[in-house]
């Protein structure tokens, strides 16, 4: 993925965590201490998702047939309310073995106001790339007392995460600052999560532009479009990534490609709450910055990068025409440029010498991906989560011959069946 639409048969040479060559045919003069069988495979840089919430995996299949807001006040709000430390974990899990079994190997990460100590423990132990932040809001309609926050302290609490943890696991793991979007949080707390990630070199992540009742809200409590908003309290620049953007005014496209701002699209999402879909060719012919990721699994309801590669590369057809996004563009989003999305360009998204060994095999004996023809066709259009063969993150095979070795399948399904269930038991009212 370093040359748009090359391709060809070979080997790819790993050494301590690293990429140190690629052959075109088979690798010879090279004694390996192990070798891992790609034969009939497509070989590719690891998936990265540029918007994720793995603490909200729990919710999953209990907050079906709403819009965006009341998805909020109705389940996902309560349900964030009604976690503990040990069903932060369990979501962890849950959310993470999804993303690694999927193919995906670096994810941007939005957690809960509380207890993000323990999806950063998950993502160390089960080996996964993972740029994340607690969330922050400090004000909203509807938000449940445990977990609206106060201003400052919102702030220590994630200064303290992100010393804690940025750079941990010989830069694995890497913190984002996370404001929930402009309608949960102040004016004075929205500037102080830029500072505060200006002050550390940490990315800015946050919603923006998903609903139309969220933009109209936006104009109406600040005088301002949400895009210009965000602009005016520092939420763009090439350290940001903005969730959506669905819903753009006049100038805001041209705004977010000045400021180098990145749109995360997230069609499966989008279509499911009914909020729209981003122009993203559009974005694209502006200069912006575009990856891909799922979302929440309450909201999608999956976790599968190419689930959202096939409608990206086909939901846009119906405004631009059958030519409106190349299979290749579709495939860079989903790893080149969600790579360069989270500042980890010189990292990860390409199959390169010198970069780290984040990999994935995707089984091209599968029936949709036959016969062999042009390989972004074949994935884009015709893989899902069960083709994916191994994943290898940072030279450690998590995944090998689609079993998942980054953590113990039964018991991670035995330790989300009992949180959910404790889960739900705390939300009482909320989910009839």
């Amino acid at each position: 993925m370093d040359r748009y639409g090359e391709f060809f048969r070979g080997d790819v040479l790993v050494r301590d965590g690293m990429i140190i060559g690629l052959t075109r045919g088979p690798a010879r003069d090279v004694t390996a201490s192990a070798e891992l069988d790609a034969g009939e495979g497509l070989v590719l840089p690891g998936f990265v998702q540029a918007h994720v919430h793995v603490v909200q995996s729990l919710l999953r299949h209990r907050a079906d047939q709403l819009e965006l807001l009341e998805w909020l006040r109705l389940r996902t709000w309560p349900y964030e309310a009604a976690l503990d430390g040990d069903d932060v974990q369990a979501a962890a899990e849950l959310g993470i073995a999804e993303l690694l079994s999927g193919g995906t190997t670096t994810a941007l990460d939005f957690g809960t106001t509380h207890d993000h100590d323990r999806v950063f423990e998950v993502a160390q132990t089960m080996g996964i790339r993972f740029v994340s932040g607690k969330t922050h809001m400090d004000m909203g309609d509807g938000v449940p007392d445990a977990i609206l926050e106060e201003t400052d302290q919102s702030l220590a609490d994630a200064e303290s995460l992100g010393l804690r943890w940025h750079g941990r696991a010989s830069g694995r793991l890497r913190y984002a600052v996370a404001p929930r979007f402009a309608l949960s949080c102040t004016r004075q707390l929205l500037e102080g999560c830029a500072e505060l990630a200006r002050s550390n070199g940490w990315l800015l992540q946050t919603h923006a532009a998903e609903n139309r009742d969220e933009t109209a809200k936006v104009r109406t409590l600040t005088g301002l479009a949400n895009i210009a908003y965000l602009d005016s309290v520092g939420l763009t620049g090439p350290d940001v990534v903005l969730a959506h953007g669905i819903h753009l005014e006049p100038g805001d496209a041209g705004l977010l490609a000045r400021t180098g701002t990145a749109i995360c699209h997230c069609p499966g999402a989008n279509l499911k709450l009914a909020s729209g879909i981003a122009d993203v060719p559009a974005l694209l012919q502006a200069g912006i910055r575009v990856a891909l990721g799922a979302d929440g699994p309450p909201c999608n309801n999956r976790l599968s990068i190419l689930h959202e590669m096939s409608l990206a590369g086909t939901l846009h057809n119906l405004r631009h025409g059958p030519t409106a996004i190349d299979p290749w563009a579709v495939l860079g989003m989903a790893t080149r440029e969600g790579a360069r999305a989270l500042g980890l360009g010189d990292v990860t998204g390409t199959l390169e010498a010198g970069k780290a060994a984040d990999l994935v095999v995707i089984d091209g004996r599968d029936w949709p991906l036959l016969p062999e023809a042009d390989p972004a066709s074949r994935i884009v259009y015709g893989a899902g989560t069960a083709d994916v063969r191994h994943v290898v993150v940072d030279g450690r095979i998590v995944v090998r011959e689609r079993k998942l070795e980054a953590g113990d399948p039964d018991t991670i399904r035995a330790h989300v069946g009992e949180a959910a269930e404790a889960v739900a038991s705390r939300m009482k009212g909320a989910l009839a």
